[in-house]
């Protein structure tokens, strides 16, 4: 399957501004890349690329005063196969763990496990442990929680979602992600396009998308606490402990978005003109 994607963001800004941006393809990704993926910027910066701490692709630059648009246009090879499910994998204990994974039982900036740990013990302590447990509390966060656009609020914690039960794809798996550590199983936020492929097509507007991965059985493993069943199509960007980790741009400065479109489908190779690597 091969998948077009891409995003045209505008911004403005009143003076020149540092940033930091997080809108590349993961590089686990790369190999699959059928074009050679570009951020392009109007006016033209220079782009410093790095990789964070997490193995996420960044680039930093510094904005001028005024307006800045930036592109990217790809398409992307996809196995088109839904997200696997392991009803089997198992939930490792604690000295069973890598060490480069146990930063992912704690506590981060949106997910507060102190405010959630008896909750978590008490609705899941008594039921099934490894994947079992994982899809339980995804099926408790995707029955409790309302989704809509309207709910978008960029500093609501995973406890608030826990007490306002709204929230959008964010603040769903912030919410499932704290349970999961809770419970001793480490759990990561992720991040990417997700479009509408092999589902009815969404009237809203296209936007990137979350979900999370839990390490189980020695492996990372992918939820979705939102849709709460497995999807096609994901294209993963960046992961981390949760949104702070990963934001797309990050400016040190005041600044007004004026565009924000993404779009992630289906095509052809014929549309596209490229033979599948």
């Amino acid at each position: 399957m091969l998948i077009r994607i891409g995003y045209d963001i505008t911004y403005s800004f009143p003076a020149p501004t540092d940033m930091i941006m997080m809108l590349y393809v993961h590089p686990s990704r790369d190999a699959s890349l059928q074009t050679p993926e570009r951020l392009i910027s109007d006016p033209a910066l220079p782009m410093d690329t790095f990789i964070d701490i997490y193995g996420n692709k960044c680039a930093r630059t510094r904005a001028p005063g005024g307006r800045l648009r930036l592109t990217n246009d790809t398409v992307v090879a996809d196995s088109g196969l839904p997200d696997a499910v392991t009803p089997d994998a198992r939930q490792l204990a604690l000295q069973e763990l890598p060490s480069d994974v146990l930063l992912y039982l704690l506590g981060s900036r949106y997910c507060e496990l102190e405010k959630l740990s008896d909750f978590a013990w008490n609705l899941f302590g008594q039921g099934p442990t490894g994947w079992g447990r994982v899809q339980a509390i995804c099926d408790w966060v995707h029955s409790h929680v309302t989704f809509g656009y309207q709910f978008a609020r960029a500093d609501r914690t995973a406890h608030e979602t826990f007490l306002e039960r709204r929230g959008v794809c964010r603040d769903f798996m912030h919410l499932a992600i704290a349970l999961c550590r809770c419970m001793g199983i480490p759990a990561r936020y992720a991040t990417g396009y997700l479009g509408d492929i092999g589902v009815p097509a969404d009237p809203n507007p296209m936007d990137f998308s979350a979900w999370f991965e839990v390490f189980l059985d020695g492996h990372w493993h992918t939820f979705d606490a939102r849709h709460n069943k497995p999807r096609m199509g994901r294209i993963l960007m960046a992961r981390g402990r949760d949104a702070a980790d990963v934001a797309l741009t990050t400016t040190f400065g005041q600044h007004v978005l004026e565009n924000f479109t993404v779009w992630t489908y289906e095509v052809t190779a014929q549309q596209t003109g490229q033979t599948p690597r």
